[in-house]
């Protein structure tokens, strides 16, 4: 016997970081409370090991795994824990514009007669 979807009822989202119903989407377009709206889901990982490609389909976020298929958002949060790390999204400040030294390009200029270059 099949009982009928009440309005409102047809599918209620968790947040993966707390387990609270979930209201708004973050910048990846997972759905999460109002607490982790901030927060970005880590790269997460397959059961073989292979990196998981988030898409978002028909019935809400899922996952691709190249050796192993799709697999469901709540499978792959079963498998990774997500609650460790928190990673706030990117701060933009005009502090942090400017460049270390020690991690600015280098330009190297190359000659046709430089004799370490070509032999």
């Amino acid at each position: 016997m099949r009982i009928q979807k009440r309005y409102g009822e047809s599918r209620i989202e968790n947040c993966p970081f707390c387990g609270r119903q979930a209201i708004i989407e973050n910048e990846q377009g997972v759905p999460v409370c109002t607490n982790h709206k901030d927060k970005l889901l880590p790269d997460l990982r397959c059961v073989c090991g292979e990196y998981l490609l988030m898409q978002k389909g028909k019935f809400g976020i899922y996952f691709n795994c190249l050796r192993c298929g799709n697999m469901s958002f709540k499978k792959i949060l079963e498998m990774n824990d997500i609650t460790k790390p928190d990673v706030p999204l990117p701060k933009i400040n005009a502090a942090n514009d400017a460049i270390d030294p020690k991690q600015a390009p280098k330009n190297i200029t190359i000659r046709s007669d430089d004799p370490d270059y070509f032999d």
